[in-house]
């Protein structure tokens, strides 16, 4: 019997396989009803442990603890729509989400990380940064936003001042979210067509795909220099958003020992999405070695 994938139809002077129209037929037979059963899947897989952050919140503020969770990555690397993920359920009194605009002249002229302090947690609060101090270490770099001696100011005394703050009880999670250059193209083409999205196409944005091989650089001088023990960054590899937000609150929840934890849920990350710091710089070393540069 002949294969399906070997017969072929003639379409406009095109030899076209059976099995081209079959998948093709397949992913355009009503495509809103399938969009809208995977976005209630996804919503219920998240559910579980949503209510999980809610349990870590409600033990953050039982202790007086606090925590700040920096979202980190490249534009597009699905930072925000993670951050309403996490926060979709929280008391919103005891959370907050900090994203700062660029600094002001009266910004320029004080300490760099004062506006950021100027938000951390009381306690028994979740700061949660959408991009955060380490603006210096990328955006800021890549662009020349800051001077060189500015930027090696920051990059000498970051694990001195994120040490100072592990010291004074605040729990610190560093999730840096990775998109590949051909998934961070696609998302800024998505955001130029759709008229709900192109709010979010900045200046910075267009130029970030011809800026590519400037930001991974920096990223790898960032983790070099800024990742350590008592300090972590975690790679969240984001290219499936759904995994990687599911997958980010997973380390969230790992992070801190809280009453009630449920026994039903798996808290085991998945080692394709979330990496270690230190993995992603053997990663990144194995690629300059075969490749003769890092690709992202």
């Amino acid at each position: 019997m002949e294969a399906i994938g070997q017969r072929k139809i003639d379409i406009d002077g095109e030899a076209v396989e059976l099995s081209q129209l079959v998948e093709a037929y397949k992913k355009s037979k009503n495509p809103i009803e399938s969009k809208a059963k995977r976005k209630y899947r996804e919503a219920q897989e998240l559910k579980p442990y949503q209510a999980e952050l809610i349990k870590l919140q409600k033990h953050l503020e039982q202790t007086n603890e606090k925590m700040i969770i920096l979202f980190e990555g490249r534009d597009a690397a699905g930072k925000g729509g993670t951050i309403r993920r996490v926060t979709r359920y929280m008391n919103e009194k005891h959370y907050r989400v900090v994203a700062l605009g660029k600094p002001t002249e009266e910004q320029r002229t004080q300490w760099y990380y004062q506006k950021y302090v100027n938000h951390f947690p009381r306690g028994g609060e979740i700061v949660l940064f959408d991009r955060s101090w380490y603006n210096r270490a990328m955006v800021e770099s890549v662009f020349g936003f800051c001077t060189p001696k500015e930027y090696e100011d920051f990059m000498h005394g970051v694990k001195g001042f994120e040490k100072d703050l592990i010291r004074q009880g605040i729990n610190l999670i560093k999730l840096y979210f990775s998109v590949t250059k051909e998934e961070q193209a696609r998302r800024f083409e998505k955001r130029k067509t759709d008229p709900l999205r192109q709010w979010k196409l900045s200046e910075i944005d267009v130029q970030a795909q011809e800026r590519w091989d400037d930001f991974t650089n920096t990223k790898y001088e960032m983790l070099r220099r800024t990742h350590s023990h008592e300090t972590p960054w975690t790679i969240i590899r984001s290219d499936d958003k759904h995994k990687a937000r599911l997958e980010a609150i997973k380390v969230i929840l790992n992070s801190v020992r809280y009453e009630g934890r449920d026994p039903g849920i798996d808290y085991v990350t998945d080692p394709k999405i979330v990496v270690s710091g230190s993995r992603e710089l053997e990663l990144m070393e194995a690629e300059r070695i075969k490749e003769g540069k890092f690709l992202g």
